[in-house]
């Protein structure tokens, strides 16, 4: 297990306004995803623009283990070089994902489909994650839980099948992590695999397994999809360039929104449809955000925003925009803090299983700055007043988004904020105070 991260609090402090140019780090999502298809394709995969958050290495660290030849040639450049589908080893020690959810549990899927046991383990805070609902549809290929922790939680030892069952899949919850899981194991299923999600979840899983030559069908039913794959392809290394992570840039997107006189522009933003509900919610609340450059990079569209300080208003954010905009929730309450009027955001029902029980998390965080808010079933309520008190300590539950979120709070409030732990950020946005520091952001 992952040893506690060494708490390093933080504080956030009104300055002055937020001015330069800025690229976020590569896509977190498909970061993952370029190490877990560089392994299962026979040959070298090159990478550029790879995220080098503890998350991501994690998952290329298990990919090591799983027989993986992995070699870093510079920033954000690596070169993979897999023994292929069906050609996986057992690993020697437990697979230890640390606090990364999406690549311990795409990882299983992995495993689940090949004749070899491994023990997934991780951090305290990847050990309260469900791990269930992953687990159950792995179940139906074949693949054996020979133990677990309380809840179907993490330390798991998963013994994978060698020859597993094609199955059709309806997911109990838009998530790209299960459907992810299902069509990894898929690849090496002797048939058609298919997953039906009755909304739309991110698509990373189905583009690259596109472009590393798998036979996939993508068809629309009502809101969702269903996703048929063909079995045992002869994946083709691909390279794969990684788009600046649209999650990442909603930190300093909403800093620039709420920090007076503030004007940025923010580089190369993945502009994928499934993944720019935070974009869509800020024009609704009337941020002055300017597309510019629309261009395609890596097989995936992207752009630059130009944003400004703007005098935004509440919004009624509706349940079925929540799987674009899934990990955004925290920084959009704080820019719902500095709105006038009420923005509701409905159905945050996934918010309670991420790295932290996030809706209660963010909740204890306005609280402590001032700001007033009501938890109506899964509805978070917050009543915008057009600027926030600030002051107090936010308790971030090791959880990432929470700390960056707050701090973005502090950069606007009339009192500075302080998280009590920012050691965790590096999971997914190392450069981050650095990064808003050469933005003008004041932090000590």
């Amino acid at each position: 297990m992952s040893p506690p991260f060494q708490a390093s609090p933080l504080r956030a402090i009104r300055g002055r306004p937020l001015q330069g140019r800025f690229r976020p780090p590569g896509d977190k999502s498909i970061s993952h995803r370029a190490f877990i298809f560089g392994l299962l394709t026979c040959g070298q995969t090159m990478v550029e623009g790879l995220l080098e958050g503890d998350d991501v290495l994690r998952t290329g660290a298990a990919c090591k283990a799983l027989g993986a030849a992995i070699e870093r040639l510079g920033p954000g450049r690596w070169r993979i070089r897999g023994p292929g589908l069906g050609a996986l080893v057992a690993p020697r020690e437990t697979l230890d994902f640390g606090n990364a959810g999406t690549g311990s549990r795409l990882m299983m899927g992995v495993v689940g489909s090949h004749g070899i046991t491994a023990t997934f383990d991780g951090d305290a805070s990847l050990r309260k994650r469900p791990m269930g609902r992953i687990l159950d549809p792995l179940r139906l290929m074949g693949a054996e839980v020979l133990s677990q922790g309380e809840g179907g939680r993490c330390p798991i030892v998963l013994r994978g099948v060698r020859d597993p069952a094609p199955i059709l899949y309806r997911t109990p919850v838009a998530s790209a992590q299960i459907k992810s899981a299902v069509l990894l194991a898929g690849l090496n299923a002797r048939g058609v695999t298919s997953v039906v999600e009755t909304q739309a979840s991110r698509d990373h899983t189905e583009k690259m397994l596109a472009h590393f030559g798998a036979e996939v069908t993508v068809t629309t039913e009502g809101e969702g999809r269903r996703i048929d794959l063909v079995g045992r392809p002869e994946l083709i290394p691909r390279p794969v360039i990684v788009p600046a992570d649209p999650s990442s840039a909603a930190f300093p997107i909403v800093a620039a929104l709420i920090v007076p006189g503030s004007d940025i522009l923010v580089e190369g933003v993945m502009m994928n449809p499934l993944r720019t509900g935070l974009l869509t919610t800020l024009l609704e609340m009337g941020a002055d955000i300017g597309v510019v450059d629309r261009r395609t990079e890596g097989g995936e569209q992207v752009a630059d925003l130009r944003v400004r300080a703007s005098a935004l208003r509440g919004v009624d954010v509706p349940p079925a925009r929540a799987p674009s905009m899934i990990d955004e929730y925290p920084v959009l309450a704080v820019a719902a803090a500095f709105a006038s009027g009420t923005t509701r955001m409905r159905g945050l029902h996934e918010l309670r299983v991420k790295e932290s029980d996030r809706l209660a998390a963010v909740a204890a965080g306005l609280s402590a700055a001032g700001v007033s808010y009501a938890i109506e079933a899964d509805d978070l309520i917050v009543e915008g007043v057009g600027s926030a008190r600030g002051g107090g300590l936010v308790a971030t539950h090791m959880d990432h988004r929470i700390a960056m979120s707050f701090l973005v709070m502090g950069l606007a409030s009339r009192e500075p904020i302080a998280v009590d732990d920012v050691g965790m950020i590096a999971t997914s946005f190392p450069e981050f105070r650095p990064a808003m520091e050469r933005l003008g952001a004041t932090f000590e």
